[in-house]
């Protein structure tokens, strides 16, 4: 990995609790966010000079609130910022502060961070939207494609949710319990879209984004500490566990994606699965099932099978019409789907997704999966379109080689005929 590379995850990663220090230190978004910019920007102009730091977090806490604090001062026209040499030795500050970054001062750090994006005066996706900007990083047009929504669309959505916090006077504070149990819904599904960020990736991209994985994880782990009787804080987090317990069998050697009925279950995290599918009982027992639950669930199914043959399709595909119920999207009807052809066949499963195309059309699993269904129905043809379109919006380049895959034995087989034709 090069340094660039390396500085760009160990930034991304740092980020959460860097800008929730800030924001607690300053008490301003703008503020800590500018602090935090400045402090990546020396990042990238120390570290290779100097090598990485023991502890990135720490190493940006510091030289941000030390830039934050010379913002003030220009403004108020005092001191400026010591020189570069004098906050590049960072030895003993940055030990002094990670040393504490487990402590209860900055454990929370985070979490206040959360609260505050997700302030009842925002609209739901401003909330989530705006969270995902500031405590994790995403760039527009990533969380764009988490909402399924033009980049457009979401940086006036995220700019709008800015305005009205600053607007509205928000208290810098970590809400009180029945505060945070009213934002909780938009929190916890804050943390599943960080996780997915993580999650889509390519195998060469792994290391990197897997982080990001492990911070949703971490972030669920300290809602359930909050909500420690909440059933749906334990099905997110179980999820989660379940979904990155497969993370060393999704790619092979060569880079490859590997679906789910072909992975090598031993490569499967047996600790996450347990402790996934501990929580899975114990959220189910409280009777009140939810979204996530539903999710961690169908997750658990997976999981429980020893092998790909024996995984319950029936119950799968009943879970998922549970879900439809709860949470009506058209790419929830898309993975019932997967179940339908497993248990009454392609053409069935088919005829669920066609109506959907309109409303998917710049969604790569939905082509990835026509083509699939057209392909077991020998309609080689119509497959191989719907393949071109995948490859056209394929997010990673193990996303479009998987595809090439299925066309590469459309042709082998004879399935079509004459030149591949480019999906517009």
């Amino acid at each position: 990995m090069t340094d660039l590379a390396w500085i760009s995850s160990a930034i991304s990663v740092a980020r959460p609790q860097a800008m929730g220090a800030l924001l607690r230190y300053f008490r301003d978004l703008d503020t800590a966010e500018e602090a935090f910019q400045d402090a990546c920007l020396r990042a990238l102009k120390n570290w290779p000079q100097n090598g990485p730091p023991r502890d990135p977090a720490a190493w940006l806490i510091f030289v941000g609130r030390n830039s934050g604090i010379d913002a003030v001062r220009k403004r108020a026209k005092q001191a400026p910022m010591p020189e570069e040499d004098q906050i590049s030795d960072l030895e003993d500050a940055e030990s002094d502060i990670a040393e504490r970054l487990d402590g209860a001062h900055y454990r929370d750090d985070i979490l206040r961070l959360l609260f505050i994006c997700c302030h009842p005066d925002l609209p739901p996706t401003q909330q989530i939207a705006v969270a995902l900007r500031i405590v994790s990083g995403l760039t527009v047009k990533q969380i764009a494609r988490a909402f399924l929504v033009g980049e457009s669309a979401m940086e006036q959505r995220i700019t709008r949710a800015k305005a009205r916090i600053a607007e509205a006077g928000v208290p810098f504070e970590t809400p009180g319990a029945v505060e945070r149990s009213e934002r909780l819904a938009a929190v916890a599904a804050m943390v599943y879209l960080i996780f997915n960020e993580g999650y889509s990736t390519n195998s060469g991209e792994a290391p990197a984004r897997a982080p990001l994985c492990e911070e949703a994880i971490r972030l669920a782990r300290l809602l359930l500490r909050l909500f420690q009787t909440e059933p749906e804080i334990m099905g997110l987090a179980a999820l989660l566990l379940l979904q990155h317990a497969r993370a060393p069998a999704r790619f092979d050697a060569d880079g490859e994606i590997v679906l789910l009925e072909d992975q090598d279950r031993g490569l499967w995290s047996r600790k996450m699965i347990d402790e996934g599918l501990a929580l899975v009982d114990k959220a189910l027992r409280h009777r009140k099932p939810g979204p996530y639950q539903v999710q961690a669930a169908i997750a658990a199914l997976h999981a429980r099978a020893e092998k790909a043959e024996d995984t319950d399709w029936v119950e799968i595909d009943l879970l998922y019409g549970l879900l439809e119920q709860m949470q009506p999207s058209p790419v929830v009807t898309l993975n019932r789907a997967v179940a339908v052809s497993k248990v009454r066949g392609p053409a069935e499963a088919l005829a669920m997704i066609e109506p959907l195309e309109q409303r998917l059309s710049g969604y790569f699993h939905f082509f990835g999966l026509k083509g699939g269904l057209l392909m077991q129905l020998d309609r080689g043809e119509e497959a191989r379109v719907a393949f071109d379109r995948a490859i056209a919006l394929a997010n990673t380049a193990a996303e479009a080689a998987h595809i090439r895959m299925h066309i590469d034995r459309l042709m082998k087989d004879g399935a079509v005929r004459g030149p591949a034709r480019t999906a517009k």
